[in-house]
């Protein structure tokens, strides 16, 4: 088959970078000293008191809704959103303490939104903060009939002590690799693309599979100081992994492909996609990518097996070259790719 890529799929991330780029220039006048990181972090950290910061995050499910609205089934997607917010907010080590939601559509249906709501209830539960509030937005002519779009928000808490990533990240430290539950919610519009065009699959139910939210298994170790720096895999894949530190680099060997879920080895064969571009779209298999010393990986791969985890050893930080950017170097077992952030 040849080669579908992401930028086929008509997801173009150069762009959205750049508007990043710009997002961040016009609102740095609206900045003043108690902001302590804003836009292009996983999540923005506000200076509530000297002993307390406030951590905010917003995300949404994407073009997973399609999946969803295709099969009728919207007791998951909820989830999803709560995850992609949640799983933001422990890479800045903050605890999630709130959550509040925005569903909107072109004509309420009240039986779908209480399936997405159970959803949203149900993440919230996972990840042990409360649901607050949300909007109802009903948009006659704007939306497609019986589809709708969602939105979320989630506020954490840290210690400025234990604001994540640590300054202490450095050559030498092990990474260990959290396993996904599958696709989570990125790459959607590939996925589409490559297995439901025109005809249906039995796939779709598998694709639907929730985000998984870490805030039980990690939030304890993250109390502990026992991470330096964790990486939330979602858009842009292993690239997010120099979001740690981009003063040094990481070598990466993906788990076996036998233990991870299988829809990874479909999307190699369905797309022809290089290791460098599957890398840069999909997780892989691993969820969320954990810096931490030597000495403590026994002890962290312990508790994260005893909080339901699978986890591996994937790869150490490495000093970076001389006059080179952050990178990742990954193998896949069979070929290495080097990313450049």
């Amino acid at each position: 088959m040849a080669q579908v890529t992401y930028s086929q799929a008509g997801v173009q991330r150069g762009a959205a970078d750049q508007l990043v780029d710009r997002i961040a220039l016009l609102a740095k006048s609206t900045l003043n000293a108690r902001v302590k990181a804003s836009i292009g972090g996983y999540a923005s950290l506000y200076e509530l008191n000297k002993k307390s910061w406030l951590a905010a995050s917003t995300d949404g499910v994407g073009t997973k809704l399609k999946l969803a609205f295709w099969l009728g089934d919207h007791r998951t997607v909820g989830i999803d959103l709560v995850a992609m917010s949640v799983n933001d907010l422990l890479c800045v080590g903050a605890e999630p303490l709130f959550f509040l939601d925005y569903f909107a559509t072109g004509k309420l249906n009240t039986e779908i939104a209480e399936q997405v709501l159970q959803g949203i209830v149900e993440g919230c539960r996972q990840a042990q903060c409360a649901l607050v509030g949300g909007e109802t937005a009903e948009m006659p002519d704007f939306y497609t009939d019986g589809e709708y779009d969602l939105a979320g928000f989630a506020v954490g808490k840290v210690e400025p002590s234990c604001v994540l990533p640590s300054k202490k990240i450095k050559a030498g430290d092990v990474l260990i690799g959290i396993s996904s539950s599958g696709c989570h919610s990125n790459g959607y519009s590939l996925l589409r693309k490559l297995f439901f065009e025109g005809k249906s699959s039995d796939l779709a139910r598998e694709l639907l599979t929730p985000t998984r939210i870490y805030a039980k298994a990690l939030l304890p170790l993250i109390r502990k100081r026992m991470i330096n720096g964790l990486a939330h895999i979602t858009g842009s894949g292993f690239l997010n992994v120099p979001r740690m530190s981009e003063k040094v680099s990481y070598a990466i060997t993906l788990p076996p492909r036998e233990e991870v879920p299988k829809v990874f080895d479909l999307v190699r064969e369905k797309s022809g996609l290089s290791l460098e571009e599957l890398a840069q779209t999909f997780n892989l298999g691993v969820g969320m990518v954990c810096a931490v010393r030597a000495e403590k990986v026994k002890t962290i791969l312990s508790h994260l097996k005893k909080a339901g985890e699978r986890a591996w050893v994937i790869g150490e930080v490495e000093r970076k070259k001389s006059g080179a950017g952050s990178q990742v170097h990954l193998c896949d077992g069979t070929q290495t790719v080097t990313l450049n952030y």
